[in-house]
């Protein structure tokens, strides 16, 4: 007797439908023997021993007989144990305790315990996608799984708790009305629910620059490091930034979702990351922690921060061969992980923000303080940080200590609430830019690529697009292209930062005075590494 049922299998952030087929000889033996093929690993083949006892504790016997596992497509490797569930259904199909004889509109994912209780697996949104990508309307998952999958619209999703729970919902839809309800999750109301964060500009004396500078970087999504003496307040801001980032939109939230599901750190009572994700690694960290990794890849810090912030505090004491991974996922937007076994891609589209001081001590270029360090010793501890990566940031920012009379004064200091006003106004012109280029250019090549959110994503043919200068605007910038010595990728980026300053002011064309603002941003690397 044969029966098929359907699963999936997780490989990086996305899942392949897997078919499970199950057959068994029909001839007497003195104990039932389970034979598994199809590529499973360790956790797979170890299934047998879990599927028997689950559907012997569930009140149903096994036929004593040869009964054979095959997991199609042959040639992927299969992992992990959500082929439980699709394993024991396809048992209990197979020698006719199920009435359904054709379960291809079902995808079943699952762990199952020994007395036939069904466990939460990671990587549930990713298997929900490709289940209605596939035309699967119905998906049966463990209970703790769906409220992450019920987010997908287009799928009807089932959430139980035990095989028998699963076995009277097949049952029931074989006589044409299944026994369940499907989950709803109300996908707006999440990511429009009124968004609560720690800490506040309004505690930050002082750097008023600075503030603006973070304003900028978050309005357009660029990479900002901040310079400066310890005490000066570059975690404070660092730790205030995410108080004005623009929501996610749902495009965003479900893709940063799929990450924090297959890296296993979702919350399952949300279901939805609805806030920008904000990583601080600390600087022991690996490149494999950064960037991902393992014997199976599974995403770093740097895609745990995709569409949200990534914070690498005391910048220089990174060795130097994690901050060189960044390289990629800076200029890209992605990580491409090869191994042996495989080759993953993850998506790792942050916005960097970086703090270091400007030498050992600390102290160097500050008025309150003697830098007790010699010039090779600053330029040692700089160069830990180095160039390709530094041209990689759109923002420098010198960040001094805050001065007393500031630091004691009355006045009451701008709050994250109006920043971010005018951040969410520039985010929206933006959108709105972009949206109208997706709908001119749908149907052709362009419109193929990824979509984009802000102005540091844009390409180069839509800097050429939307950022045209005046001719002197353009003066300014040659000169400025000339006396610095600053490389192309610095100019394409100078001109990304004037356009979110043009966007926070609700200005159609970059003039002078924007152009002037950005490149102010890009003098640092030439104070301190020239």
């Amino acid at each position: 007797m044969l029966f098929k049922a359907r699963s999936a299998a997780v490989y990086g952030i996305d899942a392949h439908i897997i078919d499970v087929e199950i057959d068994y000889s029909g001839v007497r033996l003195e104990k039932e023997i389970f034979s598994t093929v199809g590529l499973p690993d360790a956790a797979v083949r170890e299934s047998r021993d879990r599927v028997r006892s689950a559907i012997k504790n569930s009140g149903f016997d096994i036929p004593t007989t040869r009964i054979t596992i095959n997991l199609a497509p042959a040639d992927l490797k299969k992992e992990g144990s959500g082929f439980d569930l699709p394993i024991a259904i396809g048992i209990l199909g197979a020698y006719g305790a199920l009435h359904a004889k054709d379960l291809s509109d079902y995808l079943l994912v699952g762990e199952l315990g020994l007395d036939g209780s069904l466990r939460a697996l990671q990587g549930m949104l990713p298997i929900a996608v490709a289940a209605r990508a596939k035309g699967i309307r119905n998906l049966i998952i463990p209970a703790s799984n769906a409220r992450e999958a019920a987010v997908v619209e287009g799928v009807n999703v089932y959430p139980v708790q035990t095989l028998l729970e699963v076995r009277e919902l097949l049952n029931s839809a074989s006589f044409g009305t299944l026994a369940a309800k499907p989950l709803a999750v109300n996908t707006t109301d999440l990511l429009d629910e009124m968004q609560h964060f720690q800490h506040d500009f309004k505690d930050v004396r002082g750097q008023h620059v600075a503030k603006r500078a973070l304003e900028v970087a978050a309005a357009g999504g660029h990479n900002v490091l901040m310079i400066g003496p310890p005490g000066s307040g570059k975690t404070m801001l660092a730790k205030r930034l995410p108080s004005i980032l623009a929501p996610l939109r749902f495009e965003e939230a479900l893709e940063t979702t799929k990450i924090h599901s297959v890296a296993g750190v979702l919350d399952a009572e949300l279901g939805l990351v609805t806030h920008r994700p904000f990583r601080s690694p600390h600087h022991t960290i690996s490149d494999a922690g950064l960037i991902g990794g393992g014997m199976i890849p599974r995403p770093g810090e740097v895609s745990l921060a995709h569409n949200g912030l990534l914070f690498l505090d005391e910048l220089p004491e990174f060795p130097r061969n994690v901050l060189e991974v960044l390289r990629q996922p800076l200029e890209d937007g992605t990580v491409t992980i090869a191994r042996a076994a495989m080759s993953l891609s993850f998506p790792a589209r942050f916005m960097l923000a970086a703090a270091m001081n400007p030498c050992p001590c600390g102290y160097f270029n500050d008025k309150s303080r003697e830098c007790m360090c010699t010039p090779p010793m600053i330029q040692r501890y700089v160069s830990k940080v180095s160039g390709p990566l530094l041209d990689r940031i759109d923002i420098h920012l010198e960040v001094p200590a805050v001065q007393y009379k500031e630091l004691r004064g009355g006045t009451a200091a701008e709050g994250s609430a109006e920043i971010r006003a005018r951040v969410l106004g520039a985010r929206e012109r933006q959108y709105e830019r972009f949206t109208v280029e997706g709908e001119r250019t749908k149907g052709t090549a362009r419109a193929a690529a990824r979509p984009i959110f802000s102005n540091s994503q844009m390409s180069t043919q839509q800097i050429r697009m939307y950022c045209e200068l005046s001719s002197d605007a353009d003066r300014l910038l040659e000169r400025a292209m000339q006396q610095q010595g600053l490389s192309a990728r610095a100019h394409d980026r100078i001109l990304k930062v004037a356009r979110t300053i043009a966007d926070l002011g609700a200005e159609r064309d970059i003039s002078v005075k924007h152009i002037a603002e950005a490149i102010q941003y890009r003098t640092l690397d030439r104070s301190y590494w020239s």
